[in-house]
């Protein structure tokens, strides 16, 4: 655990989500260290190296398993994804937060590894939505989506095993609430706990993205 304040926070969502755009606004004038996670999936036009993810080939993933150098790994979608030990420690040690964006996978396997850490997870307004944004984005191919949604049902199914629970319905909204999360989480305000997964309206919204296929 950090010996200084630094909190380690997790968010998932699943993909076509808007989570990228929502913790660029938020974290826009914050000096938080957001990890950079490494993958085995070949780069789409969109991405940089060492922005999006580091790419790396299956023999070199694998070998950084064999180091215990991931604090989490998982296999999604036929990839590997992994988020690097050090990095993370480094900058804890350092007194910076450190943001991992990850599936619900690895998120649960940082939670029994870092008892410290805090997760978020940010909802579609329903599961036709986030297929809709899927084939908006028009980055992938028509099996690739089926699967990516089919995958995001599973995840959002567990959003109850999270700390706390938004929907990006609204951009702006959105927004607002991931940051009350945050700066509940941080000590910058009271706790959100409005946004728990405990509360009855949270439940119900959860159900409701689901049922909403």
């Amino acid at each position: 655990m950090s010996e200084n304040n630094a909190k380690l926070i997790i968010v998932s969502a699943p993909s076509g989500c808007g989570k990228g755009t929502i913790m660029h606004r938020a974290f826009e004038n914050s000096d938080v260290f957001y990890s950079v996670s490494c993958t085995t999936r070949p780069p789409r036009d969109e991405d940089t190296e060492g922005v999006t993810y580091h790419f790396l080939s299956v023999e070199a993933f694998e070998k950084m398993i064999a180091e215990d150098g991931f604090l989490e790994h998982a296999c999604y979608s036929g990839n590997y994804y992994g988020t690097p030990r050090k990095p993370v420690e480094d900058n804890m040690a350092a007194g910076k937060d450190v943001i991992l964006e990850i599936e619900t996978q690895g998120a649960f396997q940082v939670k029994e590894l870092r008892k410290d850490a805090y997760s978020l997870f940010i909802l579609p307004p329903s599961i036709a939505e986030l297929d809709r944004r899927l084939h908006k984005r028009a980055t992938e191919d028509e099996k690739t989506i089926a699967k990516r949604v089919a995958q995001a049902a599973g995840e959002i199914a567990k959003a109850d095993k999270y700390d706390y629970v938004i929907m990006n319905d609204d951009l702006d909204k959105a927004v607002e609430d991931f940051c009350a999360v945050i700066n509940g989480i941080k000590g910058d305000a009271e706790p959100a706990e409005r946004f728990s997964p405990k509360n009855e309206d949270v439940k119900k919204m959860i159900r409701e993205v689901l049922e909403n296929a």
